[in-house]
């Protein structure tokens, strides 16, 4: 594994990415890694997958979502972050041609790289862990403050003071959701994991999606929470494993 190098994106309606980049060897996958709200490219558990699957002999891009850490923009929780995807996605392809490309996304990362591949975006694989199914969900604590956060001109305040995460004023348009399009992937492999303990999403939200695309793997991991936080080394390896059985690396 080179050295970290740290590179910026631009995407195709104007925003200036700041992302992390792990060079590897000849022969591996190359990942896209898309954080979770008020997550980073930086943080301690994105890092430890980057390195993780850069051990591994892989190539690893991790990027800052518009609107957090060193990105410019604004955050539109996953309607806009499709086109910061497609960015790093274009990125990976000009550094490492011959490597197919793997996206994994964490809860709105999540959302955001099934929403890019089932609406037509470039990627080989993709791997969702704790995507939400479809919007609105008001069920659970958490999402309630996050709705209060991105919905209300003092949760906007609070979440860039507190997290340093700039949100958006709010969808034009509604956006497709994750439920709506995740079929549309198909015939590339499709990898849905979900946490039983999921205090964000229920776990209605994973079976929607696996229900909307058959052909998807489904891993409903027992005893797992939500997002990056979640994510120990033990499902990075899996995770890394299936990408190289179904693309037929490995």
């Amino acid at each position: 594994m080179g050295p970290v190098e740290t590179v910026s994106l631009n995407t195709t309606d104007g925003v200036r990415l700041s992302g992390a980049f792990r060079p590897g060897p000849p022969g591996g996958l190359s990942y896209v890694l898309a954080h979770g709200f008020t997550g980073s490219s930086s943080s301690r558990q994105i890092t430890a997958v980057a390195e993780q699957l850069g051990r591994a002999g892989n190539s690893v891009l991790a990027f800052d979502a518009r609107g957090h850490g060193r990105s410019g923009g604004y955050s539109t929780l996953g309607e806009r972050e499709i086109h910061d995807v497609a960015a790093a996605v274009e990125f990976l392809r000009e550094r490492r041609p011959d490597s197919p490309v793997v996206l994994i996304g964490w809860s709105m990362g999540a959302s955001s790289v099934l929403r890019h591949a089932g609406l037509g975006g470039d990627a080989d694989a993709v791997v969702s862990v704790s995507s939400p199914g479809f919007w609105w969900e008001r069920g659970t604590r958490p999402m309630r403050l996050v709705h209060w956060a991105v919905m209300t001109r003092t949760g906007r305040l609070a979440t860039r003071l507190t997290r340093r995460t700039r949100v958006g004023s709010g969808w034009v348009y509604e956006p497709e959701q994750p439920v709506d399009v995740v079929a549309a992937i198909a015939p590339r492999p499709v990898l849905l994991v979900h946490g039983e303990n999921d205090h964000y999403f229920p776990i209605r939200h994973a079976q929607a999606l696996a229900d909307a695309a058959a052909a998807a793997d489904f891993w409903l991991e027992p005893q797992m929470g939500h997002g990056e936080h979640a994510t120990d080394a033990q499902l990075v390896d899996r995770i890394d494993a299936w990408a190289r059985q179904t693309l037929g690396g490995g």
